[in-house]
This record gives structure tokens, C-alpha cells and sequence, in this order.
């Protein structure tokens, strides 16, 4: 048997007036994701256990059934090991985004989506500028980058920026939680500060602003932790061989740490107009050789940090024709069989512009899953699936006991 993922970032929601009382995914066209809820089993899972807050990081953790007391060390740790970066003992990794402020306010968390080449271009004019034996810099992709403190403390509270758009700048500065972190916050403070000084006028964004652009003129760090210690999926559910295929680092780090084979796709944005047809055919690609694929694909959920109703119905419409209609199509045709798993990591409300704590709906398509009497894939119409109500590792543990 073969096992496949496909993630849906942030494509639950909530009723929304404008699609008449009805949520992203009751009101999107999805043939083939509705036929497999139909002819599969549904339920809802909880994605973040109490305690945390509902970031992509602890939510991916446990839909692979990870235990995020034990395992997770922030998320820019995780997001290292994508981009190959090593953390030393006595290192603190963290998220550095690169963001737009405007009139001293968070505008939005991306830099207005800036291209990787631009994003390049600035990470290292900034390691140039402000790195030194303590303070490094290191590119990632689009506006997700990483930083690291030699000697640094990770009990800061750093608010995720995508959390708080159109708030003072200044109201959410770093905050330390333990007085040993007093001087890395007072550090990640400056850093913020100088950073808005040398970027303001740097050539990248001066041409941004040209073209109508956001600039990308302030870095904002979040998410602090160690070096993590993770089983590798080999180890604790006895697959042989699995492979992760996303646009975002974050979701790379983490495969990585779980033994999966990094896939990266030409064209894979994280966006709308990421490459779904390469995706799809990478994920295809790589079943025939392993036993499990992790299939992330961004784009619904930076279509609600955006607010955007019509573009994430679009995003979980182009999911459903480009992503699970070619895959269900081929894979049903193979010899070796195929189950599949469809679900968010969690809700990223339109209207709220960030993510949520909710359950996600899931469905289970494949041989051997007996169907229940859910017909439709939505919020609503799995909480009657047969499944129930699942936690912490019971969803992964699930998907893998059909041979």
C-alpha cells in the first residue's frame, strides 16, 4: 500500500456573508475532493493541542502525528534544516520575515509576496550590515528567511507578524519571558531597528516603491528555539521510505527532521499560481518509489491572510482539478494501491486574516475505507463522519493501518 497526504494550508474557514452564509469550501467547485469524501470516510482532527498557538508549525507536527511537547523547538529550527543551515548547541534559530511597515504599522507580513531574487538581495546586504560572530542572517524564499544568535535565548515573545496587520510596529516588539532572555530581546529589538534604517533606501526597494510596490523595509524575527530531536517517521510508524513536497521551508524542515526526502518543484510559489501541475506530478513521481508523500500546497492560506474570499474559493477550486483530480486519475489506474488523506492544518479565516484553533475536516479515500454517510468535503458536513472527533497522533496512525 502507498500513502499520500494532500494539505490544504489554512483552507477551512467560516461562514462568510458575501458567499451567502457559506464557508470557502461549501462554496467552491470540487467535483473530484466531493466524489472521494462520497465514496470514502470523513471526520474532524485537532490539530493543535492546547497551549499553542494554531501556527502552521505545530499544526503540521500533528497531522504527522508528532508530540509538539517533545519535539518542537520553534519554527525556525525547523525551517534550518530545509535550507541546509546547521544549529550549534549554544544556537538560537529563528523565522525572520521580511516585512512592510507603513506609517508605523505591521501592513502585511510578505513584503507584498517580494521575489526570492529581491528577498536575496536584501538577506545579504543585511548579513553584510549588521552580521557578525554572534548575528547571521541566512536566504530562504520569497520573505521567509532565517536568523540565528550564538548564545541566544529562546524564551522571547515574538508576535508572528501575519497575526497582527495593522498594528503599531512598536506594540509588539520582542518581549522577554525569563530575565536570562532580557539581553536577546533588547538584541532582536535593535536588529529590527537597524534593519528599517538600512532598508529603507536600499536600491531593491526604492525600485519596488517605483513600480507601485511594498517595500520590503523591516525584518521581523518570531518563533525562537534550539537545534530539535525528532524520530523519523521510518521509526515510529514503520514506513520505509516517504518524500515532502511543498514550496514552504518550513514544511521541508520539518520532513527532514522526519526522515522524508525533500522535493522541491520548478515554478512552486507558494501562491495561486504555484505550479500545481508539476506538484501533481512530482507527488505521482515519488509514490512509485516510496510508501508515503506529504503533498503541501500553500496557496489558500496566503489567500486568507489576504482577506481574499474569491481567491481562496479559486485556490481549493484550482486544489481540485489540478492537484486531486490528476493524482486520483492516475493512481487509480496503478497496479499498487493508493490510499489518500485530504485536510488543512488549520482554518485561516478570511475574515480574521490569521489562523485559527479549530478542528479541520479530513477525509480518508481508498481501498479497504468504508464509506460513511458524508457526501460533500466542507466544515460542516464532516463533523457527522464516522470518524469522529480525532487527536494527536490517531489521524496518521489511521491513514497508515490500511494495507
Amino acid at each position: 500500500m502507498k500513502y499520500l497526504i494532500i494539505l490544504g494550508d489554512g483552507m477551512a474557514d467560516e461562514p462568510i456573508a458575501s458567499l451567502g452564509g457559506k464557508t470557502p469550501l461549501q462554496a467552491a467547485n470540487k467535483p473530484c475532493i466531493d466524489k472521494l469524501a462520497s465514496e470514502g470516510a470523513c471526520g474532524r482532527f485537532v490539530t493543535v493541542p492546547d497551549g499553542y498557538q494554531p501556527g502552521s508549525e505545530i499544526a503540521n507536527l500533528g497531522v504527522l502525528g508528532y508530540d509538539v511537547d517533545e519535539v518542537f523547538e520553534g519554527r525556525g529550527s525547523l525551517e534550518a534544516a530545509s535550507i541546509g543551515v546547521d544549529i550549534e548547541d549554544n544556537e538560537t534559530a529563528m523565522r525572520c520575515n521580511l516585512i512592510c511597515i507603513e506609517d508605523g504599522k505591521i501592513k502585511n507580513h510578505s513584503a507584498g509576496h517580494i521575489s526570492n531574487d529581491e528577498a536575496r538581495e536584501l538577506i545579504l546586504f543585511l548579513q553584510q550590515k549588521l552580521g557578525n560572530e554572534y548575528v547571521s542572517f541566512h536566504t530562504g524564499v520569497s520573505y521567509r528567511h532565517l536568523l540565528k544568535i550564538k548564545g541566544g535565548n529562546k524564551h522571547v515573545d515574538c508576535t508572528p507578524p501575519h497575526d497582527v496587520p495593522g498594528t503599531p510596529f512598536r506594540d509588539v516588539m520582542p518581549r522577554a519571558t525569563e530575565e536570562a532572555a532580557l539581553p536577546t530581546a533588547a538584541l532582536l529589538t535593535q536588529l529590527i531597528l537597524d534593519s528599517q534604517e538600512l532598508l529603507k533606501n536600499h536600491p531593491v526597494n526604492l525600485k519596488r516603491i517605483s513600480e507601485g510596490k511594498d517595500p520590503a523595509n523591516s525584518i521581523w524575527p518570531w518563533s525562537l528555539g534550539y537545534r530539535p530531536s525528532m524520530k523519523t517517521m521510518q521509526e515510529l510508524y514503520g514506513i520505509k521510505s516517504g518524500a515532502v513536497i511543498s514550496a514552504v521551508d518550513l514544511i521541508h524542515g520539518i520532513g527532514v527532521y522526519a526522515g522524508l526526502d525533500k522535493i522541491e518543484v520548478e515554478g512552486a510559489t507558494g501562491l495561486y499560481n504555484t505550479n500545481y501541475e508539476g506538484k501533481a506530478a512530482a507527488a505521482l513521481r515519488e509514490l512509485k518509489d516510496k510508501d508515503f508523500v506529504f503533498l503541501h500546497i500553500e496557496a489558500s492560506d496566503e489567500a486568507g491572510h489576504e482577506g481574499d474570499v474569491d481567491l481562496k474559493v479559486k485556490t481549493i477550486e484550482y486544489l481540485d482539478s489540478r492537484i486531486v483530480k490528476p493524482i486520483v486519475e492516475e493512481v487509480s489506474k496503478w497496479d499498487e494501491q493508493v490510499t489518500i488523506a485530504i485536510l488543512p492544518d488549520h482554518p485561516t479565516p478570511c475574515a480574521i486574516k490569521t489562523h485559527s484553533r479549530d478542528s479541520v475536516p479530513f477525509l480518508i479515500w481508498g481501498p479497504g475505507v468504508e464509506s460513511d454517510e458524508v457526501t460533500a468535503y466542507d466544515e460542516n458536513s464532516t463533523t457527522s463522519g464516522k470518524y469522529g472527533t480525532l487527536i494527536k497522533d490517531q489521524l496518521i496512525r489511521l491513514l497508515f493501518s490500511f494495507k
